[in-house]
């Protein structure tokens, strides 16, 4: 990966976190929500946001409803924040990579203990 798409992955998390925080007043968007990572693709057309979202289930789903609704006013507040030529389609998806190492971590913890009580 080059290092104009690095830093353009980054500017684009910071540049939407900061969107979905201050900007968004969808009352579906969950109350944590936290974007990930971005991955632009090199010819500028596309980039995956990778949302993480805590709480049930349905909070999960109504937000991510909610961000791909809000995917064109997101484009649009972009354009006006990041000077190049071209800014990418958005396309958000769930990230659950922080819940399932809770999950394995929570595993590790039940493992030791009973290791410890024999």
């Amino acid at each position: 990966m080059s290092r104009r798409l690095q830093r353009l992955n980054h500017l684009f998390q910071h540049d939407l976190a900061d969107l979905i925080r201050n900007e968004l007043r969808d009352p579906r968007i969950g109350e944590i929500v936290s974007i990930m990572r971005v991955d632009v693709s090199p010819d500028l057309e596309n980039a995956t946001a990778y949302v993480s979202v805590l709480g049930e289930a349905a909070t999960k789903r109504d937000t991510m409803r909610a961000l791909a609704a809000a995917a064109p006013f997101l484009r649009r507040q972009l354009l006006e924040r990041v000077r190049i030529r071209r800014i990418p389609h958005l396309t958000f998806t769930l990230d659950e990579t922080i819940e399932e190492a809770a999950h394995v971590l929570d595993l590790m913890k039940q493992v030791s203990g009973e290791a410890s009580d024999r």
